[in-house]
């Protein structure tokens, strides 16, 4: 075991004393169409800003944003241009985002635009400046001014995806223009998909003691500015889709102008949403706003960074910063980051020509949240420090228990949180995946769905990350308990049942919980004992201690032998193959079972390396998590491999807009997973032992802040292939550093 530190690096190290602060990232010529945006947000609002044809656009959207379909919808499109252009030399251009602060420049011969969006109040400030008088024009695009049929592939936006209803629409939005301001809101009806998926799937009987997030929802709000007058209203086409076009114009010309979009969400009474709106606007104080706002910012890059990454490693290193950015953007939303583009899609038929939509649309739903694609965006959290991130997520989960336990009881008459992989944001399963056209006879707790039947172990994942909250910054998890407690109450209660059901015991022969029917991620079906399952439930049950006797009753991860090696099988046993996981590998991450410096690892780089599905699955795309695999086995040429893979440059102007991969553009879930892997590849921890440099490789010199569990920090650099830098914060602490670099093919601790 190569153990650092030695006391004499310690002594000899050269601490920097300089924190890291993230570049500012740039373009020096315009975009041609809203693919080449770049994002900007805080709080729980995004934007994609451009510059087209002398014109500044971005378009606007918030958290929670949910129509009667359950679609995200934006906002709507903001245009702003002055007299003279400020942007009428392409060489004069520059369009900044300035990291560290948390606000955008957009640069031109006769001036600048501002934009910073409120961490802290749900407002969009731009500020124009520009060396002689000029005039502003404002302009509010919306192409919701009518109902709007959703074609058939369009259902997938919404929560009905392919199983549309004969004339449904996305509703019109409403659209107040005033001299100075202009009120645009969108209202749900009081009936809405979650109605539908109600009667649906049986529930009409307990539906006032659901969560219903849609009905009488209403979301929007207003563009204000002191100077500005409202001019005409035009109608015009972008990309694929007509709209409407409220133009303002300030009353006269000005060196600096600027204005503010407020936004405002509230369920119920529409005068209670305008009053809302009137007190978020009263609220307003520019200077100290602005003020909080980056602070805040630069305060998130302080708790962890990632610089440096070498020639052959920089770009991934640059694009693991600007996606923590827009991780940033929505801290503090109600409602997690959607794996399938957040908030930042633009324009479909720049992801697809095939898909000539509304900027709405998104594969996979608005409301809909998987949870194998959504953990994936929040694990990298935990090591950058962004604890605070996390809530929306965990508050997803929990404000769900109440439907998911009665789930359990109206279908099965037992108690314990029964949580479906494609879970909608009222708590009940995906009604497309739950099937509208489905025997009478089947199970109705049970999506009938050859992908998703029996899948409802990932809830686990995030019951796991609310336990490393604990365990890595002491935070306060009792509000969450008793969702732990009974997610693992229901793999109990039913399994024991369905035992029950088909002989005379409940438990094996060994006394062990029997999990079948079961799955192995949405791969291999009708699974007995998957390793996915058994490998989470002893996971979640040894770090919460809530059932040490369930624990007692967990089989072990199973095993089986190819071509005369040892490695961890999918499950005990299964009937068919249904999709391209690699669930055989989940109990080396997220489970860590194997790994650097544990035992077996054979095992494990066995599965890795000579697993036919594992062979056959792998690639760096999307929610794939071979990278992530790779650093945990310490298997460095492989981890790059795939890192500089995963991690290069996207395929829009944005390197960090990744996709569609599996999902949709921006892919989160693709970012999150390179993250993982990253972050995996820099340091690891095996009990007390904090791994540095398991499996990243020596020649690309790299810095790097990261958390690790019971309040501990790392920072360190390498140089050269030698750390020359170390913190270890708290001091105590540094006696638990080893030293991972040259490591081949793993290391085991004996």
């Amino acid at each position: 075991m190569k153990h650092l530190f030695l006391g004499f690096i310690l002594l000899c190290c050269s601490l920097s004393q300089l924190q890291a602060q993230p570049a500012d990232y740039s373009w020096n010529t315009q975009s041609q169409n809203s693919s080449e945006s770049m994002p900007l947000g805080g709080g729980d609002i995004g934007l994609n800003v451009w510059v087209e044809q002398g014109d500044l656009l971005f378009y606007l959207s918030r958290t929670g944003a949910y129509d009667e379909n359950n679609t995200l919808l934006k906002q709507g499109r903001f245009r702003v241009s002055t007299t003279p252009s400020i942007f009428d030399k392409e060489e004069d251009f520059r369009q900044t985002l300035h990291l560290n602060d948390g606000y955008m420049t957009v640069e031109g011969t006769h001036g600048k635009v501002t934009l910073w969006v409120d961490v802290f109040h749900p407002v969009v400030h731009v500020e124009t400046q520009t060396g002689i008088p000029s005039v502003l024009q404002v302009t509010y695009e919306n192409w919701r001014v009518a109902d709007r049929p959703i074609r058939k592939v369009e259902g997938q936006q919404c929560s009905y995806k392919w199983a549309l209803p004969q004339n449904i629409a996305t509703t019109a939005d409403s659209v107040r223009a005033d001299d100075g301001s202009i009120t645009f809101f969108h209202q749900n009806p009081q009936q809405t998909v979650f109605d539908v998926s109600v009667a649906q799937q049986g529930l009409q009987a307990v539906k006032d003691q659901l969560y219903n997030p849609l009905g009488n929802l209403i979301f929007g709000g207003r563009l204000s500015g002191n100077q500005l007058q409202f001019k005409e209203c035009i109608s015009g086409v972008y990309a694929d889709t007509d709209y409407t076009a409220w133009v303002y114009e300030s009353k006269r010309s000005r060196r600096e102008h600027e204005f503010k979009i407020t936004l405002h969400t509230n369920q119920g009474d529409l005068h209670v949403w305008q009053s809302g709106l009137a007190a978020s606007e009263a609220q307003i104080k520019v200077k100290a706003d602005r003020l909080a706002t980056r602070r805040w910012w630069n305060q998130f890059w302080k708790r962890s960074f990632i610089e440096g990454g070498g020639i052959e490693g920089a770009d991934v290193v640059r694009n693991y910063t600007l996606f923590r950015y827009m991780l940033g953007c929505n801290a503090y939303g109600k409602d997690p980051s959607k794996f399938n583009g957040g908030l930042f899609t633009f324009d479909p038929t720049y992801v697809d020509v095939k898909m000539p939509f509304t900027p709405d649309f998104r594969r996979w739903g608005g409301g809909t949240m998987t949870a194998q694609n959504q953990r994936l965006v929040y694990w990298p959290m935990l090591k950058n420090g962004d604890f605070d991130m996390m809530k929306s997520q965990f508050d997803f989960y929990n404000r769900l228990l109440p439907v998911a336990e009665l789930r359990s009881k109206i279908y099965w008459n037992h108690d314990g949180a029964c949580y479906t992989e494609q879970l909608e944001n009222y708590g009940l399963p995906n009604p497309a995946e739950y099937g509208f056209k489905r025997p009478d006879s089947f199970d109705k707790g049970i999506e009938y769905n050859a992908w998703l039947e029996y899948q409802w172990d990932t809830v686990l994942e995030f019951c796991q990350m609310i336990l490393d909250t604990k365990l890595y910054n002491g935070d306060d998890i009792t509000e969450y308990m008793p969702m732990i407690e009974s997610v693992v109450k229901f793999f109990d209660q039913h399994y024991r049942q369905l035992a029950a059901k088909r002989g005379r015991k409940d438990l094996d022969g060994d006394g062990n919980l029997i999990i079948y029917p079961g799955t192995a991620c949405e791969t291999y079906k009708m699974a007995h004992n998957p390793a996915t399952t058994i490998a989470a439930l002893r996971s979640v049950l040894q770090s919460s201690g809530v059932n040490n006797e369930m624990l007692n009753r967990i089989p072990a991860v199973p095993l089986r032998y190819v071509e005369g090696k040892e490695m961890i099988a999918p499950a005990k046993s299964w009937e068919r193959v249904n999709n391209i996981e690699t669930p055989q590998l989940y109990p080396v991450f997220p489970w860590r079972n194997y790994g650097v410096g544990r035992p077996e690892l054979e095992r494990a780089i066995n599965t890795y390396n000579y697993d036919p599905d594992a062979l056959k699955f792998r690639t760096h795309i999307g929610w794939k998590q071979d990278n992530i695999w790779a650093a945990c086995l310490g298997l460095t040429d492989e981890a790059k491999e795939l890192t500089l893979k995963k991690m290069g440059n996207g395929p829009h102007r944005f390197p960090a807009f990744w996709g569609p991969g599996y999902d949709w553009t921006p892919d989160l879930n693709w970012g999150g997973s390179g993250m993982i892997g990253m972050q995996e590849m820099l340091m690891q921890e095996v009990g007390d032992k904090i791994y540095l440099f398991p499996a990243w490789p020596a020649d690309w010199d790299v810095r790097f802040k990261l958390h690790a569990a019971h309040h501990t920090t790392i920072e360190a650099t390498l140089t050269n292939g030698r750390i020359i830098d170390l913190k270890v914060t708290p001091k105590e602490r540094e006696k638990d550093i080893v030293n991972g670099l040259g490591l081949e093919n793993g290391f085991t601790d004996k």
